[in-house]
């Protein structure tokens, strides 16, 4: 249990984005889409499930649904804190909610910023523990570094890195991401962004937060390990008939090099390289950056569409 250092006390926070769960309106475009981008996809009760290769863990599931739509979030959190939740979510007075349709009755149930369903359980930790691997070029030796392009491997995603909400008030969703989840602030951009981090450890950011009219899942950010993957994501994905995206560029805050791709009903996955890491316990050293510092170092010029929340015509 990580203490408090400002009052000794054992923090009570959610260690890991355990599963997100949306909707979509062709199940079979979505699996191509997410094979394509090198994840492993299965089928499990009626639902598409997102897997990466050689990890256990299930990431994300995706439902029919008459448009794309962020339907409900599943935040892991250590055995001996749910209890502990379930007393800071009387005191505070957050309210109990049923789950949402075809969402277990399991942990604890409340509605989130924006409407969002968030289901508290008790889950082993999937947030990364250490920095994500670096696969770097070794140095010359007298011979070429570069892989061969006739033996280049599809890029396949580690892990889930994070996941970008929108929200109709950023400032009023971090408080309760803080307040009430435990979440801490990496970085933010006035009241336009933010970027959080749980002090259980994580990457630079598990969930961000991006302004907007209302609620929606603006991407999900994949770790892989090398610049190359990110570039070779790219090129796999335009192949497979999804050119359209943001980079390969990098980020000033979280440092990660990346590329976007957009999926057929206008949100993103990211490939992401050498992403920022807290360490349990560290205080990263959080402040408010100028609009300029929260996109990009380098990269393309931002597509017109990159911030629109399309999820808002179909609630």
């Amino acid at each position: 249990m990580i203490a408090n250092p400002r009052d000794g006390q054992a923090l009570l926070a959610v260690h890991s984005i355990d599963e997100f769960v949306f909707g979509v309106p062709d199940l079979q475009e979505a699996r191509h889409f997410y094979v394509s981008f090198g994840l492993d996809v299965r089928e499990e009760g009626g639902a598409l499930t997102l897997y990466t290769y050689g990890h256990a863990h299930r990431w994300a599931r995706i439902v029919r649904a008459d448009a794309k739509r962020l339907l409900w979030l599943a935040m892991g959190v250590h055995a001996g804190d749910l209890g502990r939740f379930e007393r800071r979510l009387a005191q505070q007075g957050v309210a109990r909610i049923l789950p949402p349709e075809g969402a277990q009755n399991e942990g604890l149930w409340i509605s989130g910023p924006d409407g969002l369903p968030i289901q508290l359980r008790v889950a082993e930790k999937s947030s990364p523990s250490r920095p994500a691997p670096r696969e770097v070029p070794s140095p010359s030796a007298n011979a070429g570094r570069s892989p061969s392009r006739s033996k280049a491997q599809p890029a396949r995603p580690l892990y889930l890195s994070h996941i970008l909400l929108f929200s109709a008030d950023v400032d009023r969703a971090r408080a309760f991401y803080e307040d009430t989840l435990g979440l801490k602030l990496s970085d933010r951009s006035g009241s336009v962004i933010a970027f959080m981090h749980t002090p259980h450890g994580s990457d630079h950011h598990l969930i961000a937060l991006a302004k907007s009219g209302g609620l929606g899942l603006h991407h999900s950010s994949w770790c892989v390990p090398s610049i190359d993957a990110v570039g070779i994501g790219a090129q796999q994905m335009a192949q497979a008939g999804y050119p359209r995206g943001w980079g390969v560029g990098r980020h000033v805050l979280g440092s990660n090099y990346f590329r976007y791709v957009r999926d057929p009903w206008g949100s993103y996955a990211e490939y992401s390289y050498d992403i920022d890491f807290v360490e349990a316990g560290d205080e990263w050293p959080a402040a408010d950056h100028p609009g300029e510092d929260s996109l990009y170092v380098w990269g393309p010029e931002l597509p017109e569409d990159f911030v629109v929340n399309h999820e808002l015509d179909s609630r």
